[in-house]
């Protein structure tokens, strides 16, 4: 439990993927690292700390030893959650009666799990700053403020037989009443400090209220929203900040965008991390070929949580591959290279582990099931380098509130120390 209440104020503080950085962002400055800015040039030395953020949402902290071993030591986790991201002009009125706010889905989510919730609204907004220039703010509405009620079964007898949702129609949240006509801007003007006149932009997302907790016979469950993936990018945080005298050039990233493919100038699938490492390369004075050898001799660990045997429906797991809550990490495989592990990649992490004392469980989808992708494979097509996609065991992956393992938690931290100090 040592670091558990921790983690449950990192994801109760990162309603949105802005505010998980920002709080990263604090616990590395608090550790000591310097800010750089991707639009200013660099001055970076063997032996510092340093981090550097894009769009805000995505970060990758630096460790740079006095006298490297060569390869570079990556972890990768992403920052965003499914979740309902507000539109333009975002007031809907309902008969003159009543103010829902139009939104659309952001990643594939649980569309149940949203209802009968308590509701608000977080992310970033974009406002003329007075001068000619445009300024950022966070923004976070830290009340009750939404709910997406349920149709009453009266009106639906069929519902707990099978429904099928339509995101236009069922999933907007209701604001107010009419008397709340033309105030959910000025609303997030007011949280932001701001007028709402000023807002040129917005990039703000449903959230569900309330803190995680602990729970399970044994207190040996956590159930809150966004372990996935804030879960692996808090444990990955606190094991890279605790290896002291690393070796090799370390590298912590968490990434937006992976819930939406990745895409994005700031997802994975960019140029922001290759861009970083050749930046470091370059100013530590080192060749092209120097960096194309440290990428041979590099490791990255991909690290997006993992599906567990569910107890209600233990078909819908392989036969022999059952990871659980509990059990320890979870080494992901696919034969279609949704995930990056291979026997090679394999190996090398169950070393590591095992050189902790940890023990590794191993994911594959049933082989008439279609899973989902991450991180790695992604990353690597503009980093190569040998990669394993590992994750923590969970239950109800992609709804609103989610539930994982207290042990893991603490496993993946143990081995990410190891990793980063190997």
């Amino acid at each position: 439990m040592k670091h558990i209440e921790e983690m449950l104020d990192f994801l109760y503080k990162s309603p949105s993927c802005f505010h998980a950085v920002d709080e990263i962002k604090n616990h590395l400055n608090k550790a000591g690292y310097e800010q750089l800015d991707e639009s200013q040039k660099w001055k970076i030395h063997a032996g510092g700390k340093y981090f550097v953020m894009r769009n805000h949402s995505s970060i990758i902290a630096l460790d740079l030893p006095e006298n490297p071993v060569r390869g570079y030591r990556i972890m990768a986790s992403h920052s965003d959650s499914p979740c309902f991201k507000i539109k333009e002009n975002p007031e809907i009125v309902v008969e003159d009666k009543y103010v829902k706010l139009n939104v659309e889905n952001y990643g594939g989510m649980i569309y149940s799990s949203w209802y009968d919730r308590p509701l608000s609204v977080a992310g970033r907004i974009i406002c003329d700053d007075g001068s000619g220039g445009l300024t950022e703010r966070l923004v976070n509405i830290d009340r009750d403020l939404l709910i997406i009620p349920n149709l009453a079964i009266h009106m639906d007898r069929e519902v707990n037989t099978g429904y099928k949702y339509n995101p236009q129609k069922d999933l907007q949240p209701i604001y107010g009443t009419i008397a709340s006509k033309g105030r959910f801007m000025e609303e997030v003007a007011e949280a932001a400090e701001t007028k709402a006149d000023a807002i040129l932009g917005h990039d703000l997302f449903l959230y569900q209220r309330g803190r995680g907790s602990v729970l399970g016979g044994s207190n040996e469950f956590l159930a809150a929203p966004k372990l996935d993936d804030l879960q692996c990018a808090f444990s990955s945080l606190k094991g890279f900040t605790a290896a002291k005298e690393k070796k090799h050039i370390s590298i912590l990233c968490v990434f937006d965008n992976e819930e939406t493919g990745s895409g994005t100038k700031q997802g994975a699938a960019s140029s922001f991390l290759y861009d970083t490492l050749q930046r470091i390369n370059e100013a530590m004075g080192r060749s092209y070929e120097d960096y194309l050898i440290d990428l041979s001799e590099g490791f990255m660990v991909s690290a997006d949580n993992a599906h567990g045997l569910h107890p209600n429906h233990q078909e819908k797991a392989d036969p022999v591959n059952r990871p659980v809550v509990g059990g320890g990490i979870v080494i992901k495989f696919n034969a279609a290279q949704k995930y990056c592990t291979d026997g090679a990649s394999a190996a090398f992490f169950r070393q590591i582990c095992k050189k902790a004392g940890l023990k590794t469980q191993n994911f594959t989808n049933r082989s008439d099931i279609a899973g989902g992708s991450t991180l790695g494979n992604l990353s690597n097509l503009m980093v190569p380098m040998k990669s394993v996609d590992i994750g923590l065991p969970q239950l109800a992956m992609h709804s609103a509130w989610e539930t994982a393992g207290v042990k893991d938690t603490e496993d993946m931290i143990v081995m990410a120390e190891q990793f980063f100090r190997e």
